[in-house]
This record gives C-alpha cells, sequence and structure tokens, in this order.
C-alpha cells in the first residue's frame, strides 16, 4: 500500500487544494495506489492506439453537451511534485484559456501510480466539495481491479455530467481543446 507524510501524518492517499493564481485556479490532486498499464497490449507503461481512442470517444461524448473542456494528459514518471506538474500541463495545453475557463484535466504519470484531476476556476465554482473525491474514488476503484482505460473514461464522464449541468452547450459553441489524449 502506497503511503505518504504529510502534516505528521500517514496517508493512504492525499487530497491537496491550492490555489494557484489570483483567479482561484483550484487544483485537486490525489496520490493513488494503481499502475497504468495493460498486460495485453504493448510495452506496459503505454497505452495503444485504441485505448487512447475510447478516451478520446469518452471525452467527445463529454462535451458533446456542455461547453466545457476536458483533456486527458500521461506521462510515464513525474519527477517533481504531481500537482506542480499537472499544474504545469494544464498551463501548456492553454486550457486556463478557455472562454468560461471550464476546463478539466485529468493528469497522469503511470510508473510513478499518480494522477491529479484539475479543473479551472468556473467549474469549481459550481461543483459541491466531494465532486473531485467521488470522481477520484471511482477511478481508483477501477485501477485497483486493472481497468485503467475505462477508469479514465468513467472520471471523463462523471466531470462531463457535472460540466453539462453548470456549461450546457450553445449554438455557436465550438470545441477549443482537443480531444486527444496527449502523452509526453
Amino acid at each position: 500500500q502506497l503511503k505518504k507524510q504529510a502534516f505528521g501524518l500517514t496517508f493512504d492517499l492525499i487530497l491537496i487544494r491550492k490555489w494557484i493564481d489570483k483567479k482561484t485556479l483550484l487544483f485537486w490532486c490525489f496520490e493513488s495506489n494503481y499502475r497504468l498499464h495493460n498486460q495485453n497490449t504493448m510495452t506496459v507503461g503505454f497505452i495503444t492506439t485504441e485505448d487512447k481512442a475510447k478516451i478520446a470517444e469518452a471525452i467527445s461524448l463529454a462535451e458533446g453537451n456542455t461547453s466545457g473542456e476536458i483533456r486527458v494528459h500521461m506521462e510515464k514518471t513525474c519527477k517533481t511534485n504531481v500537482l506542480d506538474r499537472a499544474a504545469h500541463v494544464f498551463s501548456e495545453l492553454d486550457m486556463q484559456k478557455t472562454k468560461l475557463r471550464n476546463g478539466v484535466l485529468f493528469y497522469l504519470a503511470w510508473d510513478d501510480r499518480k494522477f491529479a484531476i484539475l479543473g479551472d476556476a468556473g467549474i469549481n465554482a459550481v461543483v459541491p466539495d466531494n465532486f473531485w473525491d467521488d470522481i477520484k474514488v471511482r477511478m481508483q476503484v477501477c485501477f485497483r481491479s486493472g481497468h485503467y482505460v475505462e477508469g479514465i473514461c468513467e472520471g471523463v464522464e462523471m466531470a462531463g455530467k457535472k460540466l453539462k449541468e453548470a456549461f450546457p452547450r450553445q449554438d455557436d459553441d465550438v470545441n477549443e481543446l482537443s480531444d486527444e489524449v496527449s502523452i509526453s
């Protein structure tokens, strides 16, 4: 079981809230006991083209009824604090530039068994306190049973439902960000 020392206590996982800028960009970070790989496909730690297509389809479906934007970014390792790295990726992907500040990033570092869910100011202003934790728990259940792509897709679907409630699709809506999985 993965343990983390913080505040003089040992945790199985950590939920961190951090204000990033004066525009109230709030990030949620989870360190979890998972390893992202699919033993039936390519090399451990990498997803297949089919897996990427499934995730992109889940993003497309989740965004179909909302102006919100969802991205999934994966990389092998996270040598810095996972929250800081995810914030950097969020910025690199220009997710903070969406019109309504309603972007959500799912960041995963498979060898280090870390993931973060980052929501921009617009979506964080309308979700209940336990919303991101509920997504995290659902994803962890899938990860622990070896269903990594399904876990990501379920997290994306859950985020999409909340985005749909808060930011319904408008007639003039455009897809501001790519639905493709980014990997570095």
